[in-house]
């Protein structure tokens, strides 16, 4: 089986990636994308992802024998759970379960959770800063909103989708991890705060998180990044 490229960055919905990958036990070389730089803006990685946004993948093996690129890390999940059949549940209605709360997190708790990231700590570190409240409030209650939905879910069920680790796990994860950032708090989640630990212990979960951990950069005093990060066109 060749590699699969892998274009990354250590972000949350790069870590979605990287922990399937492991999980699954699929070869890849590692393509980073800095996205401070502005390489999500190069060429050549539009060619694969024409929504600059990473992660993406270019795999050699795709449908028929032949390359195909994907984008978008719920539909990189869904080929990824088609080319290997793991990670989906055993019935229909496991499958459909498992589609539910994986589109649940890429409408809601990704969305919600990176605006609450960025009002609540890169609007205030820009120059000038960028404090706003109503902004922060929302974004803060929705989150918490999100994350009581979570745990009534999980109060009945070992993982997301059932009694079954699925790619919603390995979506919802990499965001849910960064609770405290979000000005979350777990006192009142507590199936929440058991299923961050049970997944969050999964070997190839840490691998998937660790991978070029090292690159992940604080942006607050870094104006280039921001201005690449946060430009309007």
């Amino acid at each position: 089986m060749q590699p699969i490229e892998f274009h990354y960055w250590p972000t949350p919905n790069g870590w979605k990636i990287a922990i399937a990958l492991e999980e699954m036990g699929l070869p890849y070389d590692l393509h980073m994308v800095d996205i401070g730089a502005g390489d999500q803006f190069a060429p050549e990685f539009l060619k694969i992802s024409p929504n600059n946004r990473m992660p993406a993948i270019v795999d050699p093996d795709g449908p028929g024998g032949g390359p195909v690129s994907v984008f978008e890390s719920g539909a990189i999940l869904l080929y990824l759970v088609r080319k290997t059949g793991r990670f989906i549940g055993e019935t229909e209605r496991d499958r459909i379960a498992v589609e539910e709360w994986l589109m649940w997190q890429m409408g809601g708790v990704g969305p919600m959770a990176g605006q609450a990231h960025h009002f609540l700590h890169y609007a205030t570190d820009l120059d000038p800063p960028q404090v706003l409240p109503y902004a922060q409030d929302r974004y803060r209650a929705e989150v918490a909103r999100l994350y009581g939905v979570l745990d009534r879910r999980l109060a009945d069920n070992t993982y997301v989708a059932g009694d079954f680790y699925s790619i919603a796990d390995m979506a919802i994860w990499p965001w849910a991890s960064l609770w405290e950032r979000q000005e979350q708090t777990l006192d009142d989640k507590p199936h929440l705060a058991r299923w961050l630990d049970a997944v969050g212990t999964r070997p190839a979960v840490q691998r998937g998180r660790a991978l070029a951990a090292e690159r992940r950069q604080n942006i607050g005093t870094d104006r280039q990044a921001q201005a690449v990060l946060f430009r309007r066109d």
